[in-house]
């Protein structure tokens, strides 16, 4: 059977997210919480191999004791495990010392419930939108990936392969590798379901295992948390909205609202400049 481990973000709802202007870093207090959007969709992908040809389901995070609700809601939905990795040593971490934690933990997952076959990430993630974390474990773990995926079209367990559909920016492109394989998902790989009745109540009761520093022996303290992250926000800022006088073209026919466009078009300032007029 395949073991496939989806790693999740427990992310701030971006719609109420604020910026702290002192210390440039995002105000999570007070603001709700979520399953990375992203994130949703691979663990749906990994659902949907799980119903189609079995496997077994493992959920990993790392953040803070709350990350458990996220947890919990990836059982309902179908998770067979959860991991949470938590640690006050692990906090301020950036793109690479979470990359590096993650690593560590799917390589203790391995040794924990057997050896990973696949591993689905989200493309970024909502708050730090950089898209560097599922690459910079597939880096570590030497694993092959599989980028910006929007279709998996078959995984044979007995060959084990998978080929998928990568959107491009020119196109799409159709890759086929080897196991274990890394990938991140696009919303559009799947519809994510919801949760049935008795894996809520699953979910209700269930209690994800814990893991702390304590739990990784051979964990380098230097590369985790702020001391193992050199990436620094030096300022942010919102953009000033700028108000910008408009004019609207009304007419019966679109012949008419075209003729009326193109004479202003082309006596304004801006055909003057670009010779036009």
């Amino acid at each position: 059977m395949l073991h496939i481990v989806v790693c999740i973000k427990q992310v701030p709802d971006s719609r109420e997210i604020r910026i702290d202007p002192v210390t440039n870093t995002l105000i999570r207090q007070g603001v709700p919480s979520i399953v990375n959007f992203y994130d949703l969709h691979g663990l749906e992908e990994a659902l949907r191999i799980k119903d189609e040809i079995g496997a077994r389901v493992t959920v990993v995070t790392m953040g803070p004791p709350p990350a458990e609700k996220s947890l919990k809601e990836c059982i309902s939905l179908g998770a067979d495990e959860a991991v949470l990795v938590t640690d006050r040593k692990f906090a301020g971490a950036d793109t690479l010392a979470t990359s590096y934690v993650l690593a560590k933990t799917l390589e203790k997952v391995a040794d924990e419930w057997g050896s990973i076959d696949m591993v689905f990430c989200g493309k970024q993630t909502l708050d730090g939108d950089t898209g560097q974390v599922g690459p910079g474990i597939a880096c570590r773990l030497d694993l092959e990936q599989l980028t910006y995926v929007g279709k998996v079209i078959h995984v044979d367990p007995e060959k084990r392969r998978v080929r998928v559909e990568r959107k491009l920016e020119d196109g799409i492109e159709v890759v086929e590798t080897s196991f274990p394989v890394l990938i991140t998902a696009l919303k559009e790989l799947n519809k994510v379901r919801r949760a049935p009745m008795p894996g809520m109540i699953r979910a209700a009761r269930f209690k994800p295992t814990v893991w702390t520093t304590n739990d990784f022996p051979d964990i380098e303290i230097s590369k985790i948390g702020l001391k193992g992250s050199p990436t620094i926000v030096s300022k942010t800022w919102v953009p000033e909205v700028r108000k910008i006088d408009g004019e609207k073209i009304s007419g019966e026919a679109p012949e008419q609202i075209a003729e009326q466009l193109m004479e202003k078009l082309w006596g304004s300032e801006l055909a003057q400049k670009l010779g036009w007029a």
